[in-house]
């Protein structure tokens, strides 16, 4: 969830709800664009508690039959700060993929309109494995039935069928031994205009576990007002690179402009206190150039 607060101006990111790419981020509730509700988006287990679930809902007057399975991919982003998940089903090599060794039950389910049925999933990591987090994709595909299309010649009688399919993936972590949260700055780019503030901030995750926390970043001018405030939620898992937008509005600011920018796990709502893992907190301020 991302939000933005600017001086003169009304300006705000509504959460943004997507299947398979990401956003990040998150939601009490995923919410397969009316097909099934799914509670919670994050699933936490590890070796003490090796079992977890989900609740699937079905809010429509319709059936829906609902199919889930463990699939593997973690944010990655581009050199603009774009973000996405690409969804592996087979093949992974990563070392920190649990896929393989999640169990689903069940697999595949039939709901009545109404009704909720709970998913449970079963840890069988190997012997030994090393401290950390574990990282898999819990998908959850929705079919709508079939809708008829009539063809564009009507007289021929021809129609086609189409099934309606939703799809969504939600995080799930598997933790082990010892935790260590810890995330560098590697690089820090200021694309200023006329009008506008670009940062693009590249992050690390030296931790071994994901770095959840609040990316803030603080447009000032020379006389220290506040001209521009954007807050995004962060989601580390290997390198990242998340992009902040500072508009400037109309005023009388004086340059030169300075960016200060903080990261730190304080402030995220969507993370339950237990399974928070405290991480270490960066501060740092740039020339606006």
């Amino acid at each position: 969830m991302e939000w933005k607060n600017c001086l003169n101006i009304k300006a705000g990111r509504a959460g943004r709800r997507v299947l398979v790419l990401l956003p990040f981020w998150l939601f009490v509730v995923a919410d397969l664009s009316a097909g099934v509700l799914v509670a919670p988006t994050v699933v936490y287990m590890s070796d003490r508690e090796r079992t977890g679930r989900i609740t699937v809902q079905n809010p429509s007057d319709e059936p829906k039959e609902v199919s889930v399975y463990v699939s593997f991919g973690i944010p990655e982003s581009d050199s603009l700060g774009g973000v996405r998940i690409t969804l592996a089903d087979s093949a992974i090599t990563d070392p920190r993929s649990a896929a393989d060794w999640i169990k689903v039950f069940p697999r595949r389910l039939i709901l009545g309109p109404g009704e909720t049925q709970v998913v449970r999933f079963v840890a069988r990591p190997p012997k030994d494995i090393a401290d950390g987090e574990y990282w898999a994709r819990i998908v959850i595909r929705a079919e709508h039935g079939q809708t008829t299309i009539p063809s564009a010649n009507q007289v021929d009688g021809i129609v086609t069928t189409l099934n309606m399919v939703m799809q969504t993936a939600i995080a799930l972590k598997f933790r082990t031994g010892n935790l260590v949260s810890k995330l560098e700055v590697y690089d820090t780019r200021i694309e200023p205009s006329d009008s506008l503030v670009q940062v693009l901030v590249s992050m690390e995750n030296l931790g071994n576990v994901s770095y959840v926390g609040l990316l803030t970043s603080i447009l000032y001018d020379a006389n220290d007002r506040q001209i521009c405030q954007d807050n995004i939620d962060l989601a580390v898992y290997r390198k990242l690179t998340r992009n902040l937008n500072l508009p400037i509005p109309e005023g009388d600011f004086q340059k030169p402009y300075r960016v200060e920018i903080a990261i730190g796990n304080e402030g995220r709502k969507d993370v339950r206190a237990e399974y928070a893992i405290p991480g270490n907190r960066i501060e740092y301020g740039l020339a606006v150039e």
